[in-house]
Formats: C-alpha cells, sequence, structure tokens
C-alpha cells in the first residue's frame, strides 16, 4: 500500500495545473497506472514522471507479491510432435497401390523420387545341391575350354545381390498428372561359393554380374478375366563373368517386357529378348541364345499376406525347346513393425531345371535346389 501512496502522491505533485488528469488514489491506481499515464499529453515531462513512477513502484511491489504468492510457476514445454509418415505423393510403400505400382512406381502416389536405393532381383543367401557341377567348363569358341578338371562338389553357398536407382522420371508423362514413367540403373550379381570344398581352399566357383539401364512406362489397360495390363519397358543389359580366357563369358540383350496383375494376388511378367550380335573372334558363348532362350514368362501368386508361389519359365523359341524352369516359395518372416507387417525378409526354397543356372554353366543342363533367406525389395 505505501507504493500505491507514493505514486498516487507523487503523479499529483508532478501534475500540478493538470489536476483534471491525475491518476485515481484507490488500489487499483497499482494495475492501472500505466494506462492513466499515457492520457497525460498535455505534458510530456509530466508524462515521463509518470511513467517513471509507475514502473518504481512495480519493481517494489515485486518482492512482496512474489513472498505472499511464492514463485511462480514455471511455464509449461510446448508438446513434441514426431511423425515419420511420408505423405502419399511421395510413398512407394504405400500398401494402398498395387504391387507392381509399387515396385516400378507408376504413379504420382507410388512415387519416391529419384536416386534412392532399392531393392531389385532377390538378395539373397543360400544352400544349393545340384546333381552336377561343372568341373571343366566349355564353349564351342576356340580357347574357351578349361585346361584341367578342378574338383568342385555339387554342394556350395550362394549369394545374391541386386539393387536398383531411378535415375530419371517424367520424361514422356510430364504432361499427365497420375501417370510415372521413369528410367532405372540397376545391378545384379551372384556368386557361387565352394564354402565346403577345404581342400581347395573354399574358392569362389564363379560370379556373374549384370548392369542393366532399363525404362518403364506405365500402360494401364483393361484385359479379360480381370487382368490389368500395368506397364511396358525396354532394357538393355550386359551379362559377364568377368574372368580372362578360358573362363570368359558374356552376353549383351536388348529386352522387351510388360507386366500384368489381377488384384494384389496374382502377377505376371513377360520378356522378350535380342542378342546383341558380336564378332566370332569375340563371342565367348555364340550358342548362348538357344540354349538360355529368348523369351521369359515369370507368374507369381500372393496365397495369403506370408505366401507366395513363383513360376520362371525361358524358352529358345526353336525347335530345340531348351531353356529352363524355376519353382520357388517364399515365407515371410518377421516384422518391420509398421501397418501391414511389410518385412521384407523370407524364407526362400526354389527348384531349377535347365540352362543358364549360371553364366559358366550357360550350355550344361543342372538341376538345382535352393534353400535360404532372401531380403524382397526392402
Amino acid at each position: 500500500m505505501f507504493s500505491v501512496l507514493l505514486f498516487v502522491a507523487s503523479c499529483a505533485t508532478s501534475h500540478g495545473a493538470n489536476a483534471q488528469n491525475a491518476l485515481p488514489t484507490s488500489a487499483s491506481a497499482n494495475a492501472l497506472g500505466w494506462q492513466q499515464c499515457s492520457t497525460l499529453h498535455q505534458d510530456a515531462g509530466a508524462r515521463l514522471a509518470c511513467f517513471d513512477q509507475w514502473a518504481a513502484a512495480q519493481q517494489q511491489a515485486a518482492p512482496v507479491t512474489q513472498a505472499v504468492a511464492g514463485p511462480a510457476p514455471a511455464p509449461a514445454p510446448a508438446p513434441v510432435v514426431i511423425t515419420m509418415t511420408a505423405p502419399e505423393v511421395h510413398n512407394c510403400k504405400n500398401p494402398r497401390f498395387s504391387e507392381l505400382s509399387r515396385f516400378w512406381e507408376l504413379e504420382a502416389g507410388s512415387d519416391c523420387g529419384t536416386f534412392g536405393i532399392r531393392g531389385y532381383n532377390p538378395i539373397s543367401l543360400s544352400w544349393i545341391g545340384s546333381d552336377s557341377v561343372n568341373k571343366q567348363p566349355t564353349s564351342p569358341s576356340p580357347d574357351h575350354t578349361a585346361a584341367s578338371v578342378t574338383g568342385f562338389i555339387n554342394s556350395e553357398m550362394r549369394i545374391g545381390l541386386s539393387v536398383r536407382t531411378k535415375i530419371a522420371k517424367g520424361l514422356l508423362t510430364h504432361n499427365q498428372p497420375l501417370m510415372r514413367d521413369s528410367l532405372w540403373f540397376g545391378y545384379s550379381q551372384q556368386s557361387n561359393w565352394q564354402l565346403f570344398s577345404g581342400d581347395l581352399s573354399r574358392p569362389f566357383r564363379t560370379t556373374d554380374h549384370e548392369p542393366e539401364l532399363i525404362y518403364i512406362f506405365p500402360t494401364d489397360a483393361p484385359l479379360p478375366w480381370g487382368w490389368r495390363l500395368r506397364y511396358s519397358g525396354i532394357s538393355f543389359n550386359h551379362q559377364s563373368n568377368g574372368q580372362p580366357l578360358p573362363l570368359s563369358r558374356s552376353w549383351n540383350r536388348t529386352i522387351l517386357m510388360a507386366g500384368m496383375e489381377k488384384g494384389q494376388q496374382f502377377n505376371v511378367v513377360g520378356k522378350l529378348w535380342y542378342r546383341m550380335p558380336e564378332e566370332a573372334a569375340d563371342d565367348d558363348n555364340p550358342d548362348i541364345s538357344d540354349l538360355i532362350g529368348r523369351a521369359e514368362v515369370a507368374g507369381f501368386w500372393n496365397v495369403n499376406p506370408d505366401n507366395t508361389l513363383g513360376l520362371t519359365l525361358r524358352h529358345s523359341l526353336r525347335a530345340n525347346s531348351n531353356g529352363s524352369f524355376r519353382l520357388e516359395w517364399l515365407r515371410k518372416l518377421g516384422d518391420n513393425g509398421q501397418t501391414g507387417n511389410r518385412s521384407g525378409l523370407r524364407f526362400h526354397t526354389q527348384l531349377f531345371s535347365g540352362y543358364g543356372d549360371s553364366l559358366i554353366d550357360y550350355n550344361r543342363r543342372r538341376t538345382v535346389l535352393s534353400v535360404g533367406l532372401s531380403l524382397v525389395d526392402w
């Protein structure tokens, strides 16, 4: 109260002849004093002195108020909101889009931009057992037959690596708001490791390298029996084993491709390729198309969210009917914690029979059982 009286008295003294502007002498003066000071327009000196006296009164009153009321409570911190949810316009894992749409990012809602790393073929580690093994690889080309026999065994491990990245999009669909064409670079590698050949110091029997440039165009069109054509594309593919003579094997292909699906359960991908010609002196494997084939059809059935069955057929498109088939079963393992349990880990079993299990075996018919683990489009 002393501070209030002091404040009122000082204001009254300062204003003298301007008594009509004096502050009220009630207890409300402390709260309303600065408003009263602001009304002293006729005397700038008195106005400033009034504000100074009001500020001094507040400083003297503050300890008393704090002593009575106690320390002021600390302000509550602002809530923190953390989200890792990608918007639908940038989410190639959004389950409301079809499997092929997510895989090739065919639509605006399944587009994940450029230069991200995605899975391509399965990344795998598996044990394989075969009915035979190529101990002395041969080829019709001169100087392409191994000089001696190597004591490989039929049982080995296989390591598969495969990644891709989208390097461009909207090349031909830039005027269409929903469709997304894309250009990809992919790289796949498959190594056969003689882990159980201790006498041979467990070498890698062969490693195949497969870089590829792929263009995908969304081609949404209805087909009979509820199927839909989802995309078409073209790729330029090089495959080689990186070996010197006499084990060098390689070829280059231009591949036309298309994919169709029926709901979320079935999808089929077809490929037709043309082997780029080479000079006879540079051709490591002149009969490779007649043995591995010139076309491929791969179909997959998602039996339920945890199990997928697949069948891949290759054919030479010639009267000799060479090629291969591969049966496979993928069983989902684990849970990545996301809605819908989109774990990429699979228990993966394959049965292959025919030509081309690896490039060094392009002209050797083999039957191979593979059992292991794979990461599928992680």
